[in-house]
């Protein structure tokens, strides 16, 4: 039995606090791994809510080092420092958004970071290349681009002044097998949904998807960019689409009306057993 919960979500069911954040509860296996923390106040909240123990956490997976996916990793290591933590290097960089010419951090805090730091050597796992957690459970690492009309999602650089650009090369997802095929999870998809459903059926050598669950960062794509995702995800065999924080109203509704498999909006709050 797998179960998987959204802790954190810009969107929240009643009682649940919503804010721009992602983080996902996923048990199976044996084992108990948060993916992704939230941004905020969220992370604790919620799993309160939902009756979540972070001192039953075994693993702890960080999709990549921006600020509204790292913001409780400091609360959940104050309940438990014996879980294992898998993350790429990039996550720990200095990081910036430009817009109309002004930069905003985005990168990890720096408690975050201390907290990481502060643990043992053999409790972090720097995530260089595929990873398997459990025979059933696990990491891509770096994420293949192999499509021409994926990108980041936004002006992402490793200055403030844009001259670096941050190709966010720590974007990385997790899959479970199950019966009915896999399982994807996806925190942000800054390498592309495509790419990142190309990479796990890759690795995997599974082509039948179960669930795709998680942001696909499409809030700022070209009209020519989500016709070009929707007719690649038409081509896989997914059960259904779970599209949360980042992926942008506008876009779940062309998506709604275009992707032939199930969809629908993810919530805080919401959870479900396979």
């Amino acid at each position: 039995m797998i179960r998987i919960a959204i802790v954190v979500d810009n969107k929240g069911a009643d009682g649940f606090a919503a804010e721009h954040g992602f983080a996902l509860w996923l048990e199976a296996d044996g084992r108990v791994i948060l993916f992704d923390t939230g941004n905020q106040d969220a992370l604790s909240i919620n799993a309160d809510k939902l009756n979540l123990d972070f001192t039953d956490l075994t693993d702890m997976v960080l999709s990549h080092g921006h600020y509204d996916h790292t913001g409780g990793i400091e609360a959940v290591l104050q309940k438990t420092s014996t879980l294992r933590v898998y993350l790429h290097q990039a996550a720990m960089q200095p990081r910036y958004s430009r817009r109309d010419g002004d930069a905003r951090p985005v990168r990890m805090s720096a408690g975050a970071m201390k907290a990481l730091w502060d643990l043992k050597d053999e409790s972090i796992h720097w995530l260089t290349r595929p990873y398997k957690i459990t025979d059933r459970i696990g990491i891509t690492g770096p994420i293949s681009r192999g499509t021409d009309y994926e990108d980041t999602g936004g002006a992402f650089f490793y200055d403030p002044w844009g001259e670096r650009p941050d190709p966010i090369e720590d974007d990385n997802a997790v899959w479970v097998h199950t019966g009915n095929g896999l399982v994807i999870c996806v925190g942000c998809s800054h390498a592309g949904i495509v790419n990142t459903i190309e990479t796990v059926i890759e690795v995997t050598g599974e082509t039948k998807i179960h669930t795709v669950i998680g942001g696909l960062h499409l809030l700022n794509a070209s009209q020519q960019r989500l016709e070009q995702t929707a007719q690649a995800l038409n081509s896989f065999d997914i059960g259904q689409l779970i599209a949360c924080h980042c992926t942008g109203d506008e876009a779940f509704a062309y998506l709604e009306k275009r992707v032939n498999c199930k969809i629908m909006q993810g919530y805080a709050g919401f959870s479900m057993m396979i």
